[in-house]
């Protein structure tokens, strides 16, 4: 008989403090560097696409581990891979502060993307399996609400200490923080009670990949989250350009920030969530398309409050977007096989990251900050059309389509 986690209890806060911890590691690690990359660029001699790769190249190996890693943890167990997964991305973050070469700073951060697809792969499926369903909205927000606060306050801690000292402090600061953070997590994060151990089966994760395409919406949803993160990274990974130079010439600590107005994406998200029961889906995805549209142009007029107010919008846009499509995947994915579609929608969506983000820096390189822009509003036109085209209506199956004819010719 299961017995589940029910919110009040010690338990239940237990679990809560443990995904808060788990996802304030995961993404302050990620995107921590995401501020310095035109000083990566300066020290190292290289291209702005070249210093993105500190990004790119970790969301790159977490999309593809990501895949795989749910394999192993029916055999291995959540509580065990979550833990090992923060802790070895913790060590390889300490390590990576006192890298002095870019070529071994890249590999450093390479590791650290297949060792962190060990807890967001994991983390729904903990959650699912040991909370009591009636009890699972709140700590899957606490869930949520850590990923934009981990991102921020990386990239705040990283800024701040780089504009005192230098980036190798920051990053080691980030590093020891997350280490003790991943220590917590497995003292205080319940054990799993619920988990059953399974043999690793490969064939059973190909055919439930192969459900992941099943309905004929779900490739263009994951494309959508492709071209939306693609193009939300590609304005993150180089604003500190325009930011950093005349006529603004801000530091890096304010530049850092800046970025507090990201967290607006968690109101945005909820906003998004509770107007899809209402609206229509494909008609949400492009108000946030619009929204992000205008935010994109907003940063073009060289002059900090416009700028502000554009990265609001931005971000408000992009979240709201990417909570319609991720939370429409699960909607109308085969009820077995959910959790395959999931891990395809953010497969497309970080590779969308990696490959995307750092073409921007060509782009930057080629036409400055408003061929960036140009780009970004490309990637996002793209994805209106796709709504507007493919997902506007819902496609009629193959049963239906049968009777249809036989009507017509009768």
């Amino acid at each position: 008989m299961q017995t589940h986690i029910a919110d009040g209890s010690g338990e239940y806060r237990r679990a809560m403090l443990g995904m808060l911890l788990g996802s304030l590691v995961t993404f302050a690690i990620l995107y921590s560097p995401q501020t310095l990359i035109g000083p990566f660029a300066e020290q190292f001699g290289i291209a702005p696409s070249a210093a993105s790769l500190v990004i790119s190249c970790s969301t790159l190996t977490l999309a593809v581990s990501m895949l795989l890693v749910s394999v192993f943890s029916n055999a291995w167990g959540r509580k065990n891979l979550m833990s090992a997964s923060l802790l070895i991305t913790s060590a390889l973050a300490i390590a990576s502060a006192f890298c002095h070469d870019f070529h071994a700073l890249l590999v450093l951060r390479l590791l650290e993307g297949i060792s962190l697809s060990g807890f967001p792969a994991i983390a729904m499926t903990y959650l699912n399996e040991e909370i009591s369903p009636g009890s699972l909205g709140k700590v899957m927000g606490v869930y949520v609400a850590g990923n934009a606060v981990g991102g921020f306050a990386g990239r705040i801690v990283v800024s701040l200490l780089t504009d005192l000292f230098d980036w190798h402090v920051g990053m080691l600061a980030v590093g020891v923080v997350s280490m003790a953070c991943s220590v917590l997590f497995l003292l205080r994060l319940p054990d799993s009670r619920n988990f059953k151990p399974e043999s690793v089966s490969f064939r059973h994760w190909i055919g439930g990949f192969k459900s992941g395409f099943s309905d004929r919406r779900l490739p263009v949803l994951y494309l959508v989250g492709f071209l939306l993160l693609g193009s939300y990274v590609t304005l993150f990974n180089y604003i500190g350009y325009p930011l950093s130079r005349p006529p603004l010439n801000l530091s890096q600590t304010v530049i850092g920030s800046l970025f507090v107005f990201q967290l607006v994406g968690s109101w945005s998200s909820v906003v998004f969530g509770r107007l899809a029961d209402r609206h229509s889906r494909a008609g949400l995805i492009g108000v946030g398309v619009a929204l992000s549209l205008l935010g994109a142009a907003l940063t073009l007029f060289g002059h900090l409050i416009p700028m502000i107010a554009g990265i609001v919008l931005f971000a408000f846009g992009f979240f709201g977007g990417h909570t319609i499509a991720s939370g429409w995947v699960g909607k109308i994915a085969p009820p077995a096989h959910k959790v395959y579609a999931s891990s395809l929608y953010l497969l497309f969506y970080y590779f969308g990251s990696s490959l995307i983000g750092a073409s921007g820096g060509v782009f930057l390189t080629a036409y400055r900050w408003p061929g960036v822009i140009g780009l970004i509003c490309g990637l996002l036109v793209a994805v209106a059309g796709l709504a507007a085209v493919f997902l506007h209506r819902k496609p009629v199956s193959s049963g239906k389509r049968a009777l249809s004819r036989a009507a017509e010719r009768g």
